[in-house]
């Protein structure tokens, strides 16, 4: 990273250089010092490796272990003879490092167990899942290892071992290990390892923070924090970059959310737009189809009960056809206000087009109130309706269905409920009806 640094520098222009205080030349005495402490570096690898190759080592004795102690105990948990199978771990028990050790039944309850900590609660170690199908099953962390083994008969699973080991000697062999290696070279390199310190102090001070920097710009998305310039060398120049394409990025990043704002609320409205009668301003058909089918999951999901209602105006065509599209347009809206007004709060009316509107009732505790509801539509419909100085003849044919009674997808639902309402309109309009299951 030194190196490649220096080469980017060298390619800058003169002018970019200051005279003095070169960072370069403290980056390449720091290069120098440091091939001192690739001695250092070997052994710390040589030691990490040899603590990896170890616990392997262990890891696979213990598996080893954890399989011939498992098919000594199976004829054990056949017999259910706890004691036998205690008696097995208790001799078991003289491994070195053993921290644990319980064999439970297929169920995950406890049939015997060893542990070094007498004073520990006994319980269960829980099995990981798919246990029986992955066959042996490991895992380790600095302290310790753990190894499940099913405890099979003539393949069949007949319990589960749970076998805790301390890598605590392990760690202690690697230290000793390490610590003869270390005190070898402490002698060669301890005068370059207090020059190095110094110069980390002093030279490489600046591109630490403006490192720091960056990660916690990076970590908070805070683009308004500025790096300090310390001197006008390489690392300052950098640092002024950096501090341009930070305001950079803030300004960029303002204008994005305003942006992303702007696309959000437009999207907003396409969404409420495609989902809204633009006569009336009840939900439209898209809508109540989403509904419908999101209140009959919830239905069934809840074991609740809840009705639709198909709605059609009683002599629409006449009030069209008498006073044009226009009055009916007006007669529209005067509709879905007073349905608006009579129904409650969580249901959902819709305009599915024309002169038919449907609603929805979730959360019903009987029948009957979905009866009643049906009843006040018609009344408050039916109540006289003045548009530009002539009453509307208009009414209200109503068809009630119930989920789960009468159906429980949402075709069936609507095919029931329009079904009724024609049963209403035979019966002289102006009323509601439910479906005749043994007419449907």
């Amino acid at each position: 990273m030194p190196l490649l640094l220096i080469a980017s520098m060298n390619r800058a222009p003169a002018a970019v250089l200051p005279p003095a205080d070169s960072l370069v030349k403290r980056l390449t005495r720091l290069n120098l010092r440091l091939l001192s402490m690739t001695m250092l570096l070997t052994c710390l690898l040589l030691a990490t490796a040899t603590w990896y190759v170890a616990r392997e080592r262990q890891l696979h004795s213990a598996e080893l272990s954890a399989r011939l102690l498992a098919n000594s105990v199976s004829p054990m948990l056949v017999f259910a003879d706890r004691s036998a199978a205690q008696v097995e771990l208790e001799a078991f028990s003289r491994r070195g490092d053993l921290l644990l050790v319980q064999v439970q039944l297929p169920d995950g309850l406890l049939f015997a167990q060893w542990q070094a900590d007498r004073q520990a609660p006994v319980l269960p170690v829980r099995a990981p899942a798919g246990l029986a199908a992955q066959g042996v099953v490991t895992a380790v962390d600095w302290r310790k290892l753990e190894v499940w083994a099913p405890i099979r008969l003539k393949d069949e699973l007949v319990g589960v071992l749970v076998l805790r080991e301390s890598l605590d000697s392990l760690h202690l062999s690697v230290l000793l290990l390490s610590s003869v290696a270390i005190a070898l070279m402490v002698v060669m390199i301890l005068v370059a390892w207090r020059g190095l310190v110094l110069v980390q102090r002093n030279a490489l001070r600046p591109l630490v923070e403006l490192s720091r920097l960056a990660e916690q710009i990076a970590s908070e998305r805070d683009y308004s924090k500025r790096a300090i310039v310390h001197r006008r060398d390489e690392v300052g120049r950098l640092s002024e970059r950096f501090n341009e394409m930070l305001k950079r990025i803030e300004i960029w990043q303002a204008d994005l959310r305003l942006q992303l704002e702007q696309e959000h609320e437009a999207g907003q409205k396409f969404q409420r737009l495609a989902h809204k009668d633009s006569l009336t301003g009840l939900p439209n058909r898209l809508f109540f189809q989403g509904e419908l089918q999101r209140h009959l999951a919830l239905c069934a999901d809840h074991g609740e009960l809840m009705a639709l209602m198909f709605i059609d105006l009683d002599n629409f065509k006449k009030v069209n056809d008498q006073y044009g599209h226009d009055v009916g347009d007006e007669v529209l809206c005067e509709v879905a206000r007073r349905m608006s007004a009579a129904v409650r709060s969580r249901d959902v009316l819709c305009r599915l087009g024309g002169d038919e509107f449907a609603l929805i009732l979730p959360e019903l505790p009987d029948e009957v109130v979905a009866e009643q509801l049906a009843q006040r539509l018609i009344d408050a419909v039916r109540v006289t309706m003045t548009i530009r100085g002539a009453v509307m003849p208009i009414g209200a044919t109503v068809g009630l269905a119930f989920a789960p009674i009468d159906a429980t997808e949402a075709a069936a639902l609507l095919h029931a409920s329009d079904h009724a309402m024609y049963q209403a309109k035979h019966a002289g309009k102006n009323c509601f009806r439910r479906p005749q299951h043994d007419e449907v």
